[in-house]
């Protein structure tokens, strides 16, 4: 957490806030989260420039600046949050990015295992990402190569941000819910259905944490400070122990390659 159904609504929330503006000053309270170039330089770096766009690459939030590129990542916990200047930082605020409307911008961080870069390309940080899943150009065939010839399992697969970006924990297991997969199956014993329907169940349980706007388990909250609402519709994730909704089955939950996994272990095969 965040995954990417998180990401993209913090970028659909902060758009409108940061788009245009100004950054004239930056506060650093954790300065091994800073991880390119030094924070002093940071800093410096980043006073006087205007934000031209806000994008997402995988979990990578992006901004683009009149000079260089500003890259965060959120890691367990993490978010960024939008507000007027008179408020007081919530806890665990790490970096405040002072805007020349009076408004700020905090990234909020328990673990501090986030980051943020500032570089002259996105590449630099976000180059070696895969396919973005909900991206027109991620058909089943793209999907097919980027696993074509891996013996792993499936899952840790679909958590590899170099194969498909975007995907961790809690939208795995639920894509693999939808697409009658378990988690342990080779990959490169998937048939040709069982990659289609994948593809198909990757992209739906995407686009529903993204209207949802996110899971809010554990300390994630949007931009605004409200919770997304993803966590009250899951269907194996953090479910075990109910009945599964298609056949009533117990949910299960494993470690596995040390993740927690849940999955039905009638409907998965």
């Amino acid at each position: 957490m965040p995954e990417l159904p998180e990401v993209e609504t913090t970028v659909r929330d902060l758009r409108p806030h940061l788009v245009g503006r100004t950054i004239l000053a930056v506060d650093v309270d954790v300065a091994r989260m800073v991880r390119v170039p030094a924070p002093d330089a940071f800093k410096q770096g980043l006073a006087g420039r205007t934000v031209r766009a806000l994008e997402r690459r995988g979990k990578y939030i992006i901004g683009t600046l009149d000079r260089g590129v500003l890259v965060a990542h959120l890691m367990m916990g993490g978010s960024l949050r939008w507000a007027e200047d008179t408020e007081v930082p919530v806890p665990y605020t790490r970096i405040r990015f002072h805007l020349d409307n009076g408004s700020q911008v905090w990234l909020v961080n328990p673990r501090t295992l986030g980051g943020v870069w500032l570089v002259e390309r996105a590449e630099d940080v976000v180059g070696k990402l895969g396919p973005e899943p909900l991206e027109r150009d991620f058909t089943v065939e793209v999907m097919a190569r980027q696993l074509a010839g891996r013996s792993a399992p499936i899952k840790p697969l679909l958590l590899d941000q170099s194969v498909i970006a975007g995907v961790g924990n809690i939208y795995a297991d639920e894509s693999l819910f939808l697409a009658g997969i378990r988690p342990e199956r080779p990959a490169d014993e998937l048939s040709p259905r069982e990659l289609t329907l994948l593809h198909a169940a990757i992209r739906t349980a995407l686009e529903t944490g993204v209207r949802l706007r996110g899971t809010s388990f554990g300390d994630y909250l949007n931009p605004d400070g409200d919770k997304g609402t993803h966590q009250e519709h899951t269907k194996v994730f953090r479910q075990e122990g109910k009945p599964c909704l298609n056949c009533g089955t117990l949910i299960q939950k494993i470690t596995f390659r040390g993740r927690g996994t849940h999955f039905c272990p009638r409907c998965q095969r």
